[in-house]
């Protein structure tokens, strides 16, 4: 039967994903204590902080790859790149 967690594949890709966002989360912190963010507004209806870019555009990403997961039968690693293309999009402009 297995452990509770047998059904996550630990791989390679799946390691740099989770530091990535570990090294992330990490910077941001440092960034927001070396200069505190104010709110603005970019092309989200919203008044935003960095941190508040961070999280949609990481959900943004995550959607992305969903979508073309369940979409295409081209290799996830073109996802990976349009998602970080997104995410870098929403944090300078959004």
């Amino acid at each position: 039967m297995g452990n509770a967690f047998s059904w996550m594949a630990w791989t390679f890709p799946v390691a740099v994903f989770f530091i990535s966002i570990l090294f992330m989360l990490i910077g941001m912190t440092l960034w927001q204590i070396r200069s505190p963010s104010i709110e603005r507004k970019g092309f989200l209806p919203i008044p935003t902080t960095r941190g508040d870019r961070l999280f949609i555009g990481l959900l943004s990403a995550a959607y992305v790859n969903l979508a073309w997961a369940g979409l295409t039968d081209v290799t996830q690693w073109f996802a990976a790149v349009v998602g970080f293309i997104v995410l870098l999009v929403l944090m300078r402009w959004g």
